[in-house]
Formats: C-alpha cells, sequence, structure tokens
C-alpha cells in the first residue's frame, strides 16, 4: 500500500458548508440550486477550491446545510455539465476546471489631443507607447524585427552547455567578468576607448547610468548638470527625479556652445556629442577641443553615446571618453543595437567615483542578471553582433534615404537635420504659427504616432518633429509623412476640432 501523501491539489475538501462558510439563509428563496453552484464557481474561479480538489460528498454538504440533497446534487450537476467537475465514482466529484475570468475591458483610450499636451509629465513617455497607431514613427527604436534570434538561440546554448553551477549565484554586481571582458574589446575596436575590463560597469540601460551618476554625485556637491538645448527629455527628467538640476546650454549646427558652457559656471555637462539628439548634429573638432580644455580645467562630461554606432556617411567619431578618462562618464547600451527590452548597457567613470557608484548599483539591484549578460558576451565575442549591426546599417540607411525622400516629396517645406546617423530625422517646419503638440495629436488621430520637438526643449524653439525611421518599412514612411502633410495642409491643417480638443483638456504633468 503506497504511503505517499496526496499533494495540496489532490486532497479531498472533507467539511461540509465549513469550506466556504457557507450560509443557506443567504439563498434566495426557490433559488438554492442557483445559489449553492454560483458560490461554488466562484471558489473554483478564484483559487478558493483549486483543481484537482474532492468536494464533500452530497449527502454530507446537504446536511450540513440543511437542505435537500437534491439541490446539492442539481448544484454540481451545472457544474459538471459547465466543465467544471467530473464525477470519479467511489473517489468523489473532483474539480478538473476552473470558469474562465470575464475579461477586463481595455481602459478608454486618451483623445490623442490629450497625449500630447504642451507640458510633458513623467509618465508622458509609457502613456505615448500604450496608445494604439497604425504607423509608429516614434524616435530611438531599432527594427526589432531584425533581432538576432537565431544568433541569440546559438549563444544561449553554447552558454548553458559550459555554465557552472556556480555561475548561477549573486554576481558581481558590476556586472559578470565576461561580459564586462567583451564590453571592453568592443569600445576598442568601435569608440576608440582603450579601458581595463575590471572598470566596466554594467547597468540595466543609459537610464540606470544617469540615475548611478546622480547618486554618486549630489554627495560631492554636484546637483546641477547642464544638459543640451533642445535636448533629451527623458534623460532630463531621469536626473530631476533624482533632485538634479538641468539648465540648458544651447546647440548649434556645430553641436553644444561650450562658451555658454564655461559662463553659465557649471560644475558638469550631459551630452551626445556623436550624433545630438534630437538634432543629429555632430560635435565639431572646434568644439570638442574647447570642451576638452573645459574639462582639463575641471568640469566633468557625462558622455551619452546613445546610438553612435549607427553612422551611414562615414565612420563613427571617436568618444570623447578616449580623450579624457578621469574627466568622463561614459554610457552605452545595446537598446539600439539589439532591443530596449533587453536592459542592458555599460558604464565608465572617473576612478574617483567608482566606489560611489558601484555602491549605488549594488544598492538598486545586485547587479544585473547574469544569464543575458553571458549570451550578450557570447554574442559578442563571436562576431555576431557586428554582423548583425552591419545588417542595420544597410538596412537603417535603406530607411533613412525613404524617409528623405518622403519628406521631399510631401513636405518639401520642412528642414531635415540629422540625416548621417542614428535612427531618426528631426524636422522644423516653416510656420512659426504652427504649435507642434496639435501637429502630433493630429496625426496621431489619423493613426500615425510621431514626437514633437518642443518637448525636448526648455527654451522657445522653432516648431518641429522627431521621425523614428529605423523600424519602419519603406512604404510605411511614405505613409506616415503623407499623413503629416495632410495635417499641416490648409485644408486640414493641425485638424482643428484636435487643436479645440487639446485647448479643453488639461496639462498633463
Amino acid at each position: 500500500m503506497s504511503r505517499a501523501k496526496p499533494n495540496d491539489s489532490e486532497r479531498s475538501i472533507t467539511a461540509g458548508s465549513d469550506f466556504l462558510h457557507l450560509t443557506v439563509a443567504d439563498a434566495p428563496p426557490g433559488g438554492r440550486a442557483d445559489w449553492l453552484a454560483g458560490r461554488l464557481r466562484q471558489a473554483i474561479a478564484d483559487g478558493r477550491v483549486p483543481i484537482g480538489a474532492r468536494l464533500p460528498a452530497t449527502r454530507v454538504l446537504a446536511a450540513d446545510l440543511g437542505v435537500s440533497r437534491g439541490v446539492v446534487t442539481e448544484a454540481y450537476q451545472r457544474l459538471t455539465e459547465e466543465g467544471h467537475l467530473t464525477g470519479r465514482g467511489r473517489a468523489g466529484t473532483v474539480v478538473v476546471g476552473a470558469p474562465a475570468a470575464p475579461p477586463t475591458p481595455p481602459p478608454a483610450p486618451a483623445k490623442p489631443a490629450a497625449l500630447f499636451p504642451p507640458t510633458p509629465g513623467s509618465d508622458i513617455f509609457d502613456a505615448v507607447r500604450a496608445a494604439r497607431a497604425t504607423i509608429d514613427l516614434t524616435p530611438g527604436v531599432p527594427d526589432l524585427t531584425a533581432f538576432p534570434r537565431a544568433d541569440w538561440l546559438r549563444s544561449e546554448r553554447t552558454v548553458l552547455r559550459r555554465l557552472a553551477a556556480a555561475d548561477l549565484g549573486y554576481g558581481d554586481p558590476c556586472g559578470a567578468p565576461v561580459l564586462r571582458g567583451a564590453v571592453a574589446a568592443w569600445l576598442a575596436r568601435n569608440r576608440g576607448i582603450t579601458v581595463d575590463p575590471v572598470d566596466v560597469i554594467i547597468v540595466a540601460g543609459v537610464s540606470q547610468a544617469v540615475g548611478l551618476l546622480a547618486q554618486a554625485l549630489r554627495p560631492v556637491g554636484i546637483d546641477r548638470i547642464a544638459v543640451e538645448e533642445p535636448g533629451s527629455l527623458g534623460v532630463r527628467q531621469h536626473l530631476n527625479n533624482w533632485q538634479v538640476v538641468t539648465p540648458p546650454v544651447s546647440v548649434d549646427d556645430a553641436g553644444l556652445r561650450v562658451d555658454e558652457l564655461v559662463a553659465s559656471g557649471l560644475p558638469a555637462v550631459l551630452l551626445t556629442p556623436a550624433h545630438q539628439f534630437p538634432t543629429g548634429v555632430v560635435l565639431d573638432g572646434d568644439r570638442r577641443r574647447q570642451l576638452v580644455d573645459w574639462a582639463r580645467a575641471g568640469g566633468l562630461i557625462i558622455e551619452d553615446d546613445y546610438d553612435a554606432e549607427h553612422r551611414y556617411d562615414r565612420p563613427p567619431v571617436p568618444a570623447l571618453r578616449g580623450l579624457l578618462p578621469e574627466q568622463v562618464c561614459y554610457a552605452g547600451s545595446v537598446s539600439k543595437l539589439l532591443a530596449p527590452a533587453l536592459r542592458v548597457g555599460w558604464l565608465l567613470v572617473p576612478s574617483r567615483l567608482r566606489a560611489a557608484v558601484v555602491a549605488a548599483k549594488r544598492n538598486a539591484d545586485l547587479g544585473n542578471a547574469v544569464l543575458p549578460q553571458l549570451v550578450l558576451a557570447e554574442l559578442m565575442t563571436s562576431g555576431a553582433l557586428e554582423r548583425h549591426l552591419r545588417l542595420l546599417r544597410r538596412r537603417h540607411t535603406r530607411r533613412r534615404d525613404a524617409m528623405v525622400a518622403a519628406l521631399a516629396r510631401h513636405l518639401p517645406s520642412a528642414t531635415v537635420h540629422g540625416a548621417a546617423a542614428g535612427l531618426h530625422l528631426t524636422i522644423t517646419l516653416d510656420d512659426a504659427a504652427v504649435t507642434d503638440t496639435e501637429v502630433a495629436a493630429a496625426t496621431l488621430a489619423r493613426g500615425v504616432k510621431v514626437q514633437p520637438l518642443s518637448w525636448h526643449c526648455q527654451r522657445p524653439h522653432r516648431p518641429g518633429l522627431v521621425l523614428g525611421y529605423a523600424a519602419r518599412t519603406a512604404t510605411e514612411i511614405d505613409e506616415g509623412v503623407a499623413a503629416i502633410a495632410a495635417v499641416l495642409r490648409p485644408s486640414g491643417r493641425l485638424a482643428r476640432s484636435a487643436a479645440a480638443l487639446h485647448r479643453a483638456q488639461p496639462a498633463v504633468g
């Protein structure tokens, strides 16, 4: 005879009404079988009576409730017909299926105008990301359909074959040594940075890198960091969330105005010198020399190298970190190389900040998940990531060209910025009276998602749009740009009804 004990789902519910705290007085007159079936159905649905549980015998439950056995038999029969119970002879009546939970109605979609307030709140990107659109021209997303699934799986199998049991324990908060070595080699090949692997800190994307730096810099008195104008709203929000003030410094056709930075007296600056976001300009040689002189005099540079590998018409410019390792904090990630969902990036910091940054990382999460790090390292060292990058460059070049052509065809009066690199273009509009948030709202009403340039500005700026092209086909790009043009035509300009709706909506944030 087996002495094995049944598991929880196999145990009999031997008590009568006590197992659900049933009281027959709650039943409506003449509807006891319906009432009992409903209570049992709900208990199975919410897990109080698990699948595999044996219900009390009909005579036991009937006696306990003080009802006829026929009431219980009828309730059990209804649930049996619905597929929730089955009779197993001497084994009794057993729960075999849970009722399907009623579908949760989706939240009412936000009206397009409500998604594009003049002053965006901290949740604005989540809200816009959730908005439905036929064509999404949001910037900053690579072609996710090109994710190298076969190479990733191959690398994953390789990693799992040689994985030691000890590798599954808690790791170094700075990251897996093999990935730190792979990143150091990648940066040397692609960004002109020579770094010891032990100095590489693996982070959950550039956003976490910015937060860690803010936590390390505030205790040493740096709670004001200059940012580019225009410059990334998302980065600015991350710094503000850590109580860091972000005064703007102008960007022109040569990049950051270093003279303005010097005059500000600010101790640190965060910038995107290889491909400025959102204008796309590259910090030119003279400005780079001025910035290096400023840093050598004591200034701290935070270099966000968010998409520098995506350069099409000439090789990427070297990173500033290669020139001044003790005055430059450098952040990069695979979000624009592979997929943002991986949440893997890297951070290099001057030696004086390293202990504070590592402590902040340890306190945040004890380090990134190890398995994805090991797979990414294999992808890097095997050459698969560089093959993938070459494929992306060819595909993105075609899509960049398709967007430039579509803009020339449908919006010839718009000025195009930043075509030499990256995953997006910025356009500025010829009509200064146009409000770009209203353009974005009216365009979304036509099924096309774009981002207003004004979100990335702290000062008044010529209206414009930031348009991502990497994740869309040439046909979708042409249709999306045509929709923007339709909004701006005199006959449908700004979709006046959407503009009126926007003015009626309270601002977000």
